[in-house]
């Protein structure tokens, strides 16, 4: 199952109402629970498809605290004293250094028990606090400038950005851990068409995701693939053990895309059936934010599993799912 995140969408439109709506006609598709697996045999043409289960590169030179303009060169001789002479990014605070005064960053050298610039021991730790002052009159530019981030950052906001930056490679937005894919935007969608055939795309605006065997023990994904407004949607409805056998469902819907377009879009997803009717509008997040993210926020359809009986019909449960766009 996914780990929850924090990560927080770009909302520009309601979120959380549950109201009552009348259905529009719809496509339909089934999906069947499994195991979550990274990748699966594409099936034959069915109306059930199965449930998925599921570095950086050098940095340019950092620039002086209040400092404007192009980078001088001194500047870039200045943060080349902070380069890792193993991974290559920035050595930062807390700076530690070998016997001779080589520096290597904190993640490599947890990793290491010989200094690999002269060879000689890394114990006993030794700080460097000249390095450390000067390191807090430098900003420092995102791990992830040479993919387009622009800002430049104290040290200590450093990680943090990063964790979040838009510029980041993306994970394969399938629910589970076992795929460890990283990529591209560009590259999100033919990685789900080739390692995760399973997953069924419907065309349209409105859509009917049928998630069959809801009543599988366990923890179980349903997947599905919306496409729409020339953008594809991950559909994902997710069960999790809570406590003592309780079971929770959580449905959410995310764009294929950038925080940014995201904020373009709405979307509903409606219970309906027994003279019933339960809605949840909200804004798609990013797959950069994940369904983690969103199920951490209760920022997506959650039910029971008694609601869920309420709709279900012999074990399946059909939801309606409608994407519009939101206007400027």
């Amino acid at each position: 199952m996914s780990r929850p995140s924090s990560a927080g969408p770009g909302a520009s439109k309601p979120c959380g109402k549950q109201q009552q709506q009348q259905p529009a006609p719809q496509q339909q598709q089934q999906q069947q629970p499994h195991a979550p697996s990274p990748a699966a045999a594409a099936p034959a043409a069915a109306a059930t498809i199965a449930a998925s289960g599921g570095g950086s590169s050098a940095v340019p030179a950092a620039v002086l605290s209040g400092a404007g303009g192009p980078v001088s060169p001194q500047h870039h001789e200045l943060t080349s004293l902070f380069e890792c002479p193993v991974c290559f990014d920035y050595v930062l605070p807390p700076i530690l250094q070998c016997q001779a005064g080589h520096l290597v960053c904190n993640q490599c050298r947890q990793k290491l028990s010989l200094c690999p610039t002269c060879r000689g021991s890394l114990t006993p730790s030794i700080r460097n606090l000249a390095m450390e002052k000067v390191a807090s009159a430098v900003l420092f530019p995102c791990k992830y400038a040479t993919t387009g981030c622009s800002l430049t950052l104290h040290h200590t906001e450093k990680p943090e950005h990063e964790d979040i930056c838009e510029y980041r490679p993306y994970s394969c937005p399938c629910p589970g851990a076992s795929c460890k894919w990283q990529g591209s935007l560009e590259a999100v969608m033919s990685h789900l068409m080739h390692a995760h055939k399973s997953i069924t795309t419907l065309q349209g605006e409105d859509i009917v995701f049928l998630a069959t065997d809801i009543n599988l023990p366990g923890a179980v994904d349903w997947v599905m693939m919306q496409s729409c407004f020339g953008h594809h949607f991950m559909l994902v409805l997710e069960k999790q053990e809570k406590y003592e056998g309780h079971q929770q469902f959580f449905a959410i819907v995310l764009l294929i895309g950038t925080r940014k377009q995201a904020e373009n879009f709405a979307y509903r997803l409606e219970l309906n059936g027994n003279r019933r009717r339960l809605t949840w509008e909200a804004t798609p997040r990013s797959i950069h934010d994940g369904v983690s993210a969103a199920i951490l926020n209760s920022d997506c359809l959650v039910f029971d599993t008694a609601i869920a009986h309420l709709f279900a019909d012999n074990g399946n449960l059909g939801i309606n799912v409608t994407i519009s766009t939101c206007c400027p």
